[in-house]
């Protein structure tokens, strides 16, 4: 499903239960110790999902550890990004050599707590949301923004190794199933040894709403020139 909001020198692999076949690889088994059943299950497909995906760029199968700020560390010469909710399990994975960052995320097409959308929505977005929902009010665009958020900030940590707050990218959500994140910080370079020098000032990705779930997704290409973001 996701597949249909990214380019196809993007490889994906998703999953709508987890898989009885999915194990771990050396070194996720101790990401994953403590973990609650539940948890486990969907970690253990997450990656099994990043597995598939790798393996049709022609990767071997490797474990998926975790980085800086959890960010998953991926074999040498590719990118990529994760995501789970309940009901989904997805990876997104290219050559390092076509796409600098990918950021996705998946939630489910529910209302998003009050308390948690004024702390992530900024007055412009939440005017903007209300006029969305006065044209479509059958999708959550709370939890729209909510994910595109995610995505944006899974999408930035890559390339900058730097934090971002939700209060940083004012998101505009348009009914194309595009958005735009524009980047509210001075200072976009990286704070060590980086694929870019600057992050653009606006970042680009698209949105569906499906089956029950929020998906988004924001790719910047590997091109000459400051990186360019773009969902397509």
């Amino acid at each position: 499903m996701i597949e249909k909001i990214l380019p196809s020198r993007v490889a994906v692999a998703e999953a709508f239960s987890d898989l009885p076949d999915a194990v771990l690889l050396p070194g996720e088994e101790q990401l994953a110790r403590g973990f609650v059943e539940k948890r486990r299950k969907e970690f253990t497909t997450t990656r099994h999902c990043a597995r598939r995906a790798l393996d049709s760029l022609g990767v071997a199968p490797v474990p998926i550890l975790k980085g800086e700020r959890g960010v998953p560390l991926w074999p040498e010469h590719t990118v990529g990004s994760l995501t789970h909710c309940t009901g989904y399990r997805a990876a997104a994975v290219a050559h390092r050599a076509e796409v600098l960052s990918i950021g996705i995320d998946a939630e489910q097409d529910a209302p998003l707590p009050g308390d948690v959308h004024n702390s992530i929505a900024l007055a412009s977005e939440q005017r903007r949301e209300r006029e969305l929902r006065l044209e479509h009010p059958e999708i959550h665009w709370d939890r729209l923004l909510f994910s595109a958020k995610e995505a944006v900030y899974k999408t930035w940590f890559p390339l900058t190794h730097r934090w971002l707050g939700f209060e940083e990218a004012d998101i505009e959500l348009r009914l194309d199933g595009g958005f735009t994140a524009e980047l509210l910080v001075s200072d976009r370079r990286p704070v060590a040894a980086a694929r870019v020098r600057e992050v653009p000032a606006a970042l680009h990705g698209r949105w569906l709403c499906q089956g029950g779930l929020l998906l988004t997704t924001i790719v910047v290409e590997n091109g000459p020139g400051t990186a360019r973001g773009t969902g397509s």
